[in-house]
């Protein structure tokens, strides 16, 4: 219930954010629109959700080997779309299949009829990897400290996804990393292990900012907000006026005049501030409180959970959410430096919430099928 209110309510202000002062809504392309795409989406990923929840999350381990598990085909699947999207930044040989939005390659459009349905190759490998990741650490859980035999494997499969990712988007990229190390702490991998790469890491991820002119202004902008508030810092000045403005009450629902055209990507990564705006301080803290409550209820299932791998899984799933959210509300609030990473369930998109609602209804799976368990054996003693 949790995760249908914050969808519901992503909904109501997606549709609230992508009205524009001289918009004529045309039903005809009724697809073409934010803010009406969205009302599809919604009961879309409520269906997604709980037939999910239906889903035996065991058929994710690898118990039975590799080649037997679904999350090794659903990594690889996602591998195969990486690639694809990932080629034509240096050969262009799918330009209908994967178009070039705002000088990225990052979705496939897929042909459905009189609509492209977008979708996003990054979100699937960002949750396969969370699935293979708990998968191999519990599998391998008591030779898991053997550093050439398990802990590099897992990290030679992790850095060729997060190398895929990172050439179109490097916030996805450098969030698969942090889910794998958090889960590795989580299993029990040895401290040595997860440090020593943190130097190549480091040195990759400054490689990766200095070579880009973009993501160099973005920490300059972060470093210096007001000098370059008329440009490089734009955006986040933006968010704070729509933050500040909104007082404790906000404006009204659909009041909001920062999504006139001041406050760029207004339906995805700063969906926030757009609820800050017209509902003030009460609605961006029953937003934050909700999300609270969800990690609440998340970890209530990782300590109740009797299977280690489920306990890895649900670990994972919960600790995806929360980092994601506290990125995307650190961002907007301004107190971390501008990335394009949307608020789970809220922000405007396909791919993320569909993808979302179904790692949530295994995670309703996981709880289900642990509290059946727990009422069998209740039963037999």
């Amino acid at each position: 219930m949790v995760v249908i209110i914050l969808m519901a309510i992503g909904t109501v202000f997606v549709f609230s954010a992508g009205v524009t002062v001289r918009q004529n809504f045309d039903l005809r392309r009724f697809y073409q629109f934010p803010g009406l795409r969205q009302i599809i989406f919604f009961p879309l990923a409520t269906t997604i959700l709980y037939s999910f929840s239906y889903f035996d999350y065991r058929t994710l381990s690898l118990e039975k080997g590799l080649s037997r598990s679904a999350a090794t085909w659903l990594l690889a699947v996602s591998a195969i779309l990486l690639v694809i999207v990932t080629s034509q930044r240096f050969v262009v040989t799918l330009p209908s299949l994967v178009p070039c939005i705002n000088q990225h390659y990052r979705w496939m459009n897929i042909p459905a009829g009189p609509i492209n349905i977008s979708f996003q190759p990054s979100e699937l490998a960002k949750w396969c990897s969370i699935f293979f990741t708990a998968g191999f650490c519990w599998r391998y859980r008591d030779s898991l400290g053997i550093f050439w035999k398990r802990f590099v494997p897992l990290m030679a499969v992790i850095g060729v996804i997060a190398g895929l990712v990172i050439v179109e988007d490097f916030g996805t990229a450098a969030f698969i990393c942090l889910l794998a190390f958090l889960l590795l702490i989580i299993a029990g991998a040895k401290w040595w292990h997860i440090l020593l790469p943190v130097p190549f890491g480091a040195a990759a991820f400054i490689a990766a900012i200095v070579s880009s002119p973009t993501r160099i202004k973005r920490i300059q902008a972060f470093l210096n907000p007001q000098e370059l508030a008329g440009s490089a810092a734009y955006q986040a000045n933006q968010s704070l006026i729509a933050i500040g403005s909104g007082g404790l009450w906000g404006k009204g629902l659909g009041n909001g005049i920062c999504k006139y055209g001041h406050l760029p990507e207004d339906t995805t990564d700063f969906i926030f501030a757009i609820i800050c705006e017209e509902m003030g301080f009460v609605g961006a803290a029953t937003v934050i409180l909700l999300f609270l409550i969800f990690i609440w209820l998340g970890l209530i299932v990782v300590i109740r959970c009797k299977d280690g791998f489920g306990r890895l899984l649900a670990a994972g799933i919960v600790l995806a959410i929360a980092v994601q959210a506290a990125l995307n509300i650190g961002v907007v609030t301004v107190v971390l430096p501008t990335k394009g990473i949307p608020l789970p369930f809220v922000s405007a998109g396909g791919t993320s919430m569909l993808l979302s609602a179904a790692a949530v209804g295994i995670l309703m799976n996981i709880a289900k099928t642990n509290e059946d368990t727990k009422g069998l054996l209740t039963n037999e003693q």
